[in-house]
């Protein structure tokens, strides 16, 4: 039986556990740029031992940024900035992975901790503006609200070019040292929205039946196995549920999966579509709230499956893993508020070595130096408190 620390290997690529690291965006690169911020900020999720560790999504054009604070890898020159956060991802025992995307309708947006211009954190700069730009789309439908300026409808031509500039960032993210490669296809961005009939009103060949509404999905899945390493995972982050009659069903998701499986997914890393902020469903305070869709996926389909939002909390991690719900554990703000998750959660749960999971030299340090051992800098293990309390 596996649990959270289990190693979990797929295609050829061994991860020392279960816990991945999900992408959150930082808002902290220069022309799409890694630099220091990003070496010390993922080398340390690394270092406290996280299986697997994502950056950011990293755009595949200059417009598939979220703002012009985003990172990309559109380019050849940024393959360096790239290469620096894999190397230090490696070096501290996890396998880097990458998460490539377009935010289409939802890009050109203000940093959510700023304020530009009067334009607050989260909204949508209009096209004229020096940060901003006109968002590309299936359907020319803005998302709304704060995020209402005109978009372009991509022709035919441009989705080709879209395939292709998958396929080159699918290739520098190779020659860049990442092992794992994941396509953002969820959270209402470019990829979700083109499944969505919310956003995707087409009459073409890319929209209108389930099976038109995913061919955006499989083509560039076929573009990126093309030239991504066969030994490597490919796998797919997936708007699975709009959460609204007339978006996505869960149903026709589960469908296209089985499809992209016979395009070569190796995983799918199931999530909400966000299409719309008119969801019908309240479901974001519920813990694990997606592990129920992520389990269909597993058996019904047959591939890996792996989900995030609400799984912070050790033993609820360690039991989806243990009951087989999933396969990987994401975690993002967890991730954020504790770059040694991975070391807390083994104390709380009683692994017997939680120190395994951290370099040798940091590891011989907090096994063998003498002192209170409540004074270590992490808070008592709750499973060695009780079995204390029980003995007395």
């Amino acid at each position: 039986m596996p649990d959270l620390f289990s190693p979990f290997t797929l295609k050829g690529v061994t991860l020392r556990n279960r816990i991945a690291m999900s992408p959150m965006t930082m808002y902290r690169s220069t022309d799409g740029t890694m630099d220091d911020f990003h070496v010390s900020y993922l080398g340390a999720r690394a270092a406290g031992g996280f299986g697997l560790v994502f950056p950011e999504q990293i755009a595949i054009t200059p417009d598939g940024r979220t703002s012009t604070s985003c990172a990309g890898i559109w380019d050849d020159s940024q393959i360096e900035g790239h290469k620096r956060v894999t190397d230090i991802i490696k070096s501290f025992g996890g396998v880097p992975a990458i998460q490539l995307g377009h935010t289409g309708r939802k890009g050109s947006e203000v940093p959510k901790y700023k304020t530009i211009d009067g334009y607050p954190g989260g909204a949508q700069l209009p096209p004229d503006h020096p940060q901003g730009w006109t968002c590309r789309a299936p359907s020319a439908i803005p998302y709304g609200g704060d995020h209402s300026f005109e978009v372009h409808e991509l022709t035919v031509e441009e989705i080709a070019d879209l395939m292709q500039s998958y396929a080159d960032a699918a290739r520098r993210a190779a020659e860049a040292g990442y092992q794992w490669l994941e396509m953002h296809y969820a959270h209402g961005y470019l990829g979700a929205s083109f499944f969505s009939p919310l956003a995707n009103q087409r009459t073409d060949q890319y929209g209108g039946s389930l099976e038109n509404r995913a061919r955006f999905h499989l083509e560039a899945l076929d573009a990126v196995r093309e030239v991504w390493p066969e030994e490597f995972p490919l796998t797919m982050r997936l708007g699975a549920d709009d959460l609204h009659p007339d978006g996505t069903q869960f149903d026709d998701s589960v469908t296209a999966i089985g499809w992209m499986a016979e395009h070569g997914l190796d995983l799918a890393d199931i999530s909400l579509g966000f299409n719309t902020d008119d969801m019908r469903e309240n479901v974001m305070d519920k813990p694990g709230f997606m592990l129920s869709r992520a389990t269909r996926v597993k058996r019904e389909i047959g591939i890996p499956v792996a989900t995030s939002w609400n799984l912070g909390v050790p033993g609820m991690a360690d039991k989806v893993i243990r009951d087989e719900l999933i396969d990987l554990v994401l975690l993002g703000r967890p991730a954020l508020a504790n770059p040694h998750w991975p070391v807390w959660a083994a104390r709380e749960l009683g692994h017997e070595t939680p120190f395994e999971l951290v370099c040798d030299d940091w590891r011989w340090w907090l096994e063998n130096f003498r002192g209170h051992d409540d004074s270590i800098g992490l808070p008592p293990a709750k499973v060695v408190a009780d079995r204390e309390e029980n003995a007395a």
